[in-house]
């Protein structure tokens, strides 16, 4: 179900950036450098300007309902999943040099009297 949402987003894009492309600016736009101008005395200028308009937002809403319908989609907490990874084993069992657990510490050396030539009192 992800895979064909993902799939619809990707189309919705490319068309999106298409019929963006097709629409008149105040340059000409891409239209009227590949003879876009069929289209403009088929329709009509107005009608063809509102078309594009209303493909565009339809477009842009689509990618928005797909993009927020893929949150509901995914499971985020599924049962008995864990982390299958091979760092994450590797970090719980590795230790920090310098970092030592109370069972891996030795024991310290007793204390001795400083060695002088007078013997201790």
């Amino acid at each position: 179900m992800l895979t064909a949402i993902i799939v619809l987003i990707c189309i919705c894009t490319i068309l999106l950036i298409l019929v963006v492309l097709i629409q008149n600016s105040k340059g000409g736009g891409l239209a009227g450098e590949f003879g876009g101008l069929g289209s403009n005395q088929l329709m009509g200028v107005k009608k063809t300007t509102d078309l594009l308009e209303q493909v565009t937002w339809g477009l842009a809403i689509a990618i928005m309902v797909l993009t927020l319908s893929t949150f509901i989609v995914i499971d985020r907490n599924p049962v008995g999943a864990t982390i299958n990874s091979a760092n994450v084993d590797a970090a719980a069992t590795k230790t920090t040099p310098g970092l030592q657990t109370p069972a891996q510490q030795q024991p310290a050396a007793p204390a001795t009297a400083p060695q002088s030539g007078t013997p201790a009192k």
